[in-house]
């Protein structure tokens, strides 16, 4: 048997180091870190499109956060033993700081990847990445879209069009990116080391991003060309449980990190977007429902739903033609109804955190929604 064979994935990492600093090599490229928990449905696709992708298999690390399924061995039986963490139940970002150290994985590539375990790269995506990544720039996000699946992934195609062409674009301009998000996320090593993904958000990737931004440890560049898809939830449950620790990890996140008692960049973006949500929420929720009840006329809400209505589906027709998924505008009124249903839960949480002071602090111990396989 090959001596390397024996070694355990740390003391495998341990000689890479050694080796590469007594040869004084180059640096490898990027590392891909897969954080799993029990997603033995979907991790092997995520791996394969990985390196459909251009990425070596030696180059990508799955970190097992104690998992009750084959996720260990699926990612073992792939990628080998050497790159397979099984650690003790840590939550997300314990778990990502707990290989990252454990193998030493800053002290042998350039760049570190983070990509959520349900997801799928496009063909080029890290041909794109090594062709656009620019070492001034501390950390890097590509384009997240929808894989294709029921009406929740057609709700989130239109989410990540609009997010993405438009938002995202903006945010880069102004250099406000606001999430280096879960599908698609890359750090300069230096710059790895000093964040602290341990810190038991409910987003940690949310997280991350701003302490970026309040540490000033750099720009984040956007690469739209570099395509990362996700999975969806399937049904309207775990859509509501997935939207809910979302808006209640964002919330926690703002608290945490003080935005809105600076003029720095960051807390006028971020303070505007939560804004404009209560106010969104106080016009056609409160302010035109009172004009109709005090006026005894239907006309105002009438031309407020109406306007509403035919901006959104705007919106959406050109979702469909960035997308090429034309079936989301046979959608609409779905779409549209979930719109109000995401509206509703960040009010929800709103008052959950803001007012009433709840969800502030979390354990950072993650589930997933139910999965699909591929």
């Amino acid at each position: 048997m090959h001596p390397d064979k024996q070694l355990s994935a740390r003391a495998y990492a341990a000689r890479l180091v050694e080796d590469h600093q007594t040869k004084k090599t180059r640096l490898r490229s990027i590392a891909l870190i897969i954080p799993a928990y029990n997603e033995s449905l979907v991790l092997a696709h995520t791996i394969t499109t990985a390196m459909a992708a251009g990425l070596d298999k030696r180059d990508i690390f799955v970190v097992d956060d104690s998992s009750s399924d084959g996720t260990s061995r699926i990612a073992k039986d792939i990628l080998g033993k050497h790159n397979v963490m099984r650690v003790r139940r840590s939550g997300k970002g314990l778990a990502i700081d707990k290989i990252t150290k454990g193998l030493q994985l800053t002290k042998r590539y350039r760049w570190i990847h983070i990509a959520d375990a349900d997801g799928e790269f496009d063909t080029r995506y890290f041909t794109e990445l090594r062709n656009h990544l620019r070492v001034k720039n501390a950390a890097a996000t590509g384009y997240v879209a929808s894989l294709q699946g029921g009406y929740i992934s057609k709700y989130r195609t239109f989410e990540y069009a609009i997010g993405m062409d438009i938002i995202r674009r903006f945010q880069s301009i102004a250099r406000v990116i606001t999430i280096i998000p879960g599908p698609t996320s890359i750090f300069r090593n230096d710059i790895f080391e000093t964040l602290h993904f341990d810190d038991k958000a409910l987003c940690e990737d949310f997280d991350v991003t701003l302490q970026i931004h309040r540490r000033s440890l750099g720009s984040i560049q956007f690469i739209p060309s570099a395509i990362a898809r996700t999975q969806d939830p399937v049904t309207f449950k775990d859509f509501i449980k997935q939207i809910t620790r979302w808006n209640r990890g964002v919330l926690q996140m703002l608290y945490k990190h003080r935005i809105g008692r600076r003029t720095s960049r960051i807390d006028v973006y971020l303070s505007y977007q939560v804004m404009q949500n209560l106010l969104f929420f106080l016009m056609y929720c409160i302010w035109i429902p009172f004009i109709t009840m005090t006026t005894g006329s239907f006309a105002y809400l009438a031309l407020a739903f109406l306007a509403d209505v035919t901006l959104f589906f705007g919106f959406t027709l050109f979702a469909a033609s960035r997308s090429r998924q034309y079936d989301i505008i046979a959608a609409f009124p779905l779409v549209y109804a979930l719109r109000w249903v995401s509206l509703y839960i960040f009010i929800k949480s709103f008052v959950e955190v803001a007012i009433f002071g709840k969800h502030r602090q979390a354990r950072g111990v993650w589930e997933t929604v139910a999965r699909h396989a591929q």
